[in-house]
């Protein structure tokens, strides 16, 4: 029988204490004033049971303006102020992947609930010193592992711990961009720990392993190429590009992919790429001895009765992934804070993901499968 997770990706997360007690709104900072910050302020705004005390970034002008966007009633440069800051319980660290882990973990040892975004760190070391910190604190730890939280996910979740599918074997992930490096930091991998499968592999490595039932790892063999750039000459083509980039030469790979073998006999097939002379493509796969799901680019399911296969459409709001999944992403944060709700995305399972991104490194250096 194929391993189960706890309801909803719930994971055992060390020691646990409740953080808020009180019914007044949570006070909570931001660190970090990026872009993908923008996305938890308007969370946070939008959810009564939180309440913005503070922004922090290390542009001065940026951090005045975003508090003052968001009616935070002060702002600072310093994440160490926050740290301190007694009217904080808890925190979103929206910071480049080298500050994820110093930060996380100095913010739990401060006391603080952490919600971290991805990656957890840029090796499975940094990773674990954020768990290691989890486990001391008791406090709330939570990953970005915003793909949980959208509804197609939440949906097929449903129905695999129903046993609709039965048990599940094999699962693919692929999200190939044919021009995605953002350059910048992104494509410096001292700062952001590696190119694709770092910045969106992380995610689709997740959610895959997360509708699998999140079992254990037993090898990893994977591969790299870096053989295209960030491609800063091409035209006509819009695509995001990091505030820095231009400031140097892509150090990151193109392309990287990898195969999961799990304690259980499940597998995990993988693709991602920033760079791939071909379309784009994203695809998330999961397949089981009853049934089958496909839940991006939209969610199907696949399965057969009365000696006749069938396609089910479930008839939900969005059928692939929707960006208010980071309001529920935050309000889960929040609602395990004050005590309210289950520890969704905890901290232990990016430090698994991390440890598989390590070894598709690994793998894909020396040329062989990595025991973990």
């Amino acid at each position: 029988m194929m391993a189960t997770s706890e309801p909803l990706g719930a994971a055992a997360a060390g020691p646990q204490r409740t953080e808020h007690l009180s019914s007044d709104p949570l006070g909570v900072a931001v660190i970090g004033g990026g872009t993908i910050s923008r996305l938890h302020l308007d969370a946070y705004r939008a959810n009564p049971d939180a309440r913005l005390v503070t922004v922090c970034d290390i542009d001065a002008d940026r951090a005045r303006d975003t508090a003052a966007q968001y009616g935070a009633p002060r702002w600072t440069t310093s994440y160490e102020e926050v740290l301190a800051d007694d009217e904080v319980t808890a925190i979103s660290i929206c910071t480049r992947n080298d500050t994820h882990a110093v930060i996380a973990a100095a913010a739990l040892d401060a006391g603080k609930a952490v919600l971290v975004e991805k990656p957890l760190g840029r090796t499975s070391a940094e990773a674990q010193l954020v768990v290691d910190a989890q486990e001391r604190s008791g406090l709330v730890a939570q990953v970005g592992f915003v793909r949980r939280f959208s509804p197609n996910a939440v949906v097929l979740k449903e129905f695999i711990e129903a046993g609709d599918l039965g048990a599940l074997y094999y699962a693919t992930a692929r999200n190939l961009r044919r021009a995605g490096n953002p350059g910048g930091w992104f494509a410096d991998k001292e700062v952001s720990g590696g190119g694709p499968l770092v910045d969106v592999g992380v995610h689709f490595i997740d959610i895959a392993w997360w509708l699998l039932g999140t079992p254990e790892v037993a090898t990893v063999s994977g591969f790299t190429a870096d053989r295209l750039g960030d491609r800063d000459h091409l035209r006509h083509l819009s695509r995001y590009r990091s505030a820095d980039a231009g400031t140097s030469a892509s150090t990151v790979e193109d392309l990287a992919g990898g195969l999961v073998r799990f304690t259980n006999g499940a597998v995990l097939s993988l693709e991602v790429s920033y760079s791939l002379h071909g379309r784009d493509d994203v695809g998330v796969k999961v397949y089981g001895d009853r049934g089958g799901a496909e839940l991006e680019p939209e969610l199907r399911i696949s399965t057969e009765a009365h000696d006749t296969i069938l396609e089910v459409t479930p008839q939900i709001d969005s059928l692939t992934f929707d960006m208010s999944a980071f309001d529920a992403e935050i309000g889960a944060f929040v609602a395990a804070v004050r005590g309210e709700g289950p520890r969704l995305a905890p901290v232990q399972d990016g430090l698994t993901v991390a440890r598989i991104i390590e070894a598709i490194y690994a793998s894909a250096e020396r040329g062989c499968e990595i025991e973990l």
